[in-house]
């Protein structure tokens, strides 16, 4: 019967690691199977990620192209039918976004947009409303405060 206390790996899958180094007789003394000179044969030798042999890597070789703007704004989606989870009269910000899961903690500008539709009067507050989101807050006698087009 098969138990803890007799459990073994099967023949011949388990080997032993190969002893390098330990003399002449060995087979694999002197330069312990790492050849004669160079990087590769002296300890502490780790090659760089992209290292090509000293030849030109790969990424220095592609020309670069474009530009990156690194002040660029990065707005969290919000549509209106996502609103809906909010009841008739709520203010609707950053803060209750949050609280229902819609946009992370971490995200920092909120565009609303207008895909869906929504029959509860909010009062929303965001970065950035769209026209069409404006139209159908004000159509469900909703009100937007304190946002750009």
């Amino acid at each position: 019967m098969l138990t803890l206390s007799n459990l073994s790996p099967h023949p011949g899958s388990r080997k032993q690691k190969k002893r390098l180094g330990r003399g002449q007789g060995s087979g694999r003394g002197k330069t312990a199977a790492r050849g004669q000179n160079g990087a590769k044969s002296r300890s502490g030798y780790s090659v760089k990620p992209g290292f090509e042999g000293g030849q030109m890597p790969l990424q220095r070789r592609l020309p670069k192209r474009g530009f990156t703007n690194i002040f660029k704004k990065q707005y969290s989606i919000v549509n209106v039918q996502d609103l809906d989870c909010f009841e008739a009269g709520t203010r609707v910000d950053r803060g209750a976004l949050i609280s229902r899961g819609l946009v992370g903690k971490n995200d920092q500008l909120i565009k609303l947009l207008g895909k869906g539709e929504i029959n509860k009067a909010l009062t929303v507050s965001f970065d950035k409303v769209s026209t069409g989101a404006r139209a159908k807050i004000e159509g469900a006698s909703g009100s937007i405060e304190n946002s750009e087009k």
